[in-house]
């Protein structure tokens, strides 16, 4: 990170460690509470309590103009990628669901060519290719019983989601305050999730426990509110590049983290899968890098000119 300056440096460190640990976590709160009012109240009450934060710049909300774009994006990065992830670790260690799911990376560079028009490079196709084969890897232990292949499913459609999501947040950031954005989704999403949840599954069912207590506050505090300021903020200071190369770190803490910490099985075939996805993701920011230098140096010299 040395090419940084010290505060991204730690934000991206910071960010990364968040991301990477909470796939345990909830995996821990996960059997004292119902997984849909689960995922609906984190990210309700993480909503809020960054939308409290943002009073102060409320104009920026515009309503009435932007209501559609809150409530898509509350679908997509909310409701849908909260619920599929927190019914996946239902059925799959937290490392191994994490490893999955930041398959996301992959897929934003290929939902990125088809709706964005940003470049497939050559490097890009192999690096999709790769992270197909480490997926198909992994699976394979499903066929022996070891690996659940309804958890995979789930975690794909969870890396899907977060990919699109991510795709239409990007794809509308000049029209809406990005923060607001975070707050909104959220907000919305989580109030939906728990209505869902509370009607489905009750909230007589939470088991009002230390487990579920400490997931339930990460995941309102440093799981939503401060890991997407901090993912929007780098965003927004011009090292979103840096974000996108080092995400491939938080499927490996995570595996390490769960089985070191929570005994979690590792197996060969897990580990070559592991292997195979963080050198797709690699390889596809890295090409992404390089097309962004590559443009950057096309218009300065047209500038030049």
């Amino acid at each position: 990170m040395g090419k940084f300056s010290t505060r991204s440096s730690i934000a991206i460190a910071f960010l990364i460690l968040i991301w990477s640990i909470s796939w345990s976590i909830y995996k821990i709160a996960l059997p004292y509470t119902p997984p849909i009012l689960f995922a609906g109240m984190r990210a309700l009450i993480g909503g809020v309590l960054l939308a409290i934060f943002l009073i102060p710049t409320w104009k920026k909300i515009k309503w009435r103009e932007n209501w559609i774009r809150y409530c898509l994006s509350a679908l997509l990065n909310a409701i849908l990628f909260y619920g599929f992830q927190t019914i996946g670790l239902m059925y799959l260690p937290g490392g191994l669901f994490s490893v999955l799911v930041y398959f996301q990376p992959v897929l934003i560079g290929l939902f990125a060519w088809v709706w964005l028009g940003e470049q497939m490079s050559r490097l890009k196709i192999i690096g999709l290719i790769v992270g197909f084969l480490g997926i198909l890897t992994i699976s394979t232990d499903g066929l022996t019983g070891e690996v659940s292949i309804t958890g995979v499913i789930i975690a794909l459609l969870t890396a899907i989601t977060w990919a699109l999501g991510t795709i239409y947040v990007k794809k509308e950031s000049k029209q809406v305050d990005s923060l607001w954005m975070i707050a909104l989704q959220f907000t919305i999403g989580g109030a939906i999730l728990t209505s869902i949840g509370a009607g489905v599954e009750g909230f007589s069912n939470i088991i009002w426990s230390r487990e579920y207590l400490f997931g339930l506050g990460f995941g309102a505090t440093f799981g939503i509110p401060i890991a997407f300021v901090l993912y929007f903020t780098l965003i927004n200071s011009g090292d979103a590049s840096s974000v996108a190369s080092f995400t491939f770190l938080v499927p490996l803490i995570a595996v390490l983290v769960g089985t070191v910490f929570m005994n979690e099985p590792f197996s060969i075939t897990l580990f070559a899968g592991l292997i195979l996805i963080i050198l797709s993701i690699g390889f596809v920011n890295y090409s992404g890098e390089s097309s962004n230098k590559q443009v950057n140096t096309m218009e300065r010299t047209k500038e030049i000119g």
